[in-house]
């Protein structure tokens, strides 16, 4: 019998919890963000001046940061080595508006001073991008074709994408924890506000937990097909 494509597969079965937590995660970071973007950080600061200061304070004057549309796209381009930041957060005054911008320029911080992680990123970035995009043809030309070796070649450009979302993890986390000690240091939130900073950059982190889940399990679930074919 045909493995998938017209048949059910049952290692589709497998998606499921991580789905249900990519699902959660958005929600929850989204609903997170929102509830925080109304509460006015007492300090005042915006997450443009929040962003500014810390960059300039640590040597980084020539690091811009820029207005970008949309909500939640803030990001850090170390391509352009620039911080760009959405409406909200870059004209913003509220708590959540302030710890983007804390954990985007911590991202600066990071490529400025070399960390491992993020340079090892950078690095794979391009591969672990056309992996992503290519992947799928190779497999699916492998099972329709029943040829092992475009299928395993699909598999090997899916696992730089899995390789990719595993790096990313500990370079979000870090630049978390840079963000809190960088509020703290720069005084930009008063000390009862703390536990909500963390509120809103834990509910972004949960976001890259639940994509790296989801292509760890999608990668198990092509080896286990890989595997049958060669039965």
């Amino acid at each position: 019998m045909p493995y998938g494509f017209g048949y059910f597969d049952p290692t589709m079965i497998l998606l499921i919890p991580s789905i249900i937590l990519a699902m959660y995660a958005q929600a929850k970071v989204r609903s997170t963000f929102i509830r925080y973007l109304r509460v006015g950080g007492k300090k005042g600061y915006t997450g443009y001046q929040v962003a500014r200061y810390i960059l300039d304070n640590n040597g980084m004057k020539d690091v811009p940061v820029e207005l970008v549309g949309g909500q939640l796209g803030d990001h850090y381009d170390p391509r352009k080595r620039a911080v760009r930041l959405s409406n909200d957060v870059y004209h913003g005054h509220s708590i959540a508006s302030v710890s983007v911008a804390a954990h985007e320029t911590g991202h600066a911080i990071q490529h400025a001073k070399g960390y491992i992680p993020l340079s090892f990123r950078n690095i794979i970035f391009p591969v672990a991008n056309f992996g992503s995009r290519a992947a799928w043809i190779f497999i699916f030309l492998g099972l329709i074709m029943s040829m092992p070796s475009l299928l395993d070649l699909g598999v090997l450009l899916f696992s730089a994408a899995v390789l990719f979302q595993v790096v990313t993890l500990p370079v979000e986390f870090n630049a978390s924890s840079r963000a809190i000690r960088l509020l703290d240091e720069g005084g930009f939130i008063a000390e009862d506000e703390y536990k909500h900073s963390k509120k809103v950059l834990n509910a972004a982190a949960l976001t890259y937990v639940a994509a790296m889940a989801t292509a760890i399990s999608q990668l198990i679930r092509l080896l286990l097909i890989r595997g049958r074919r060669r039965d």
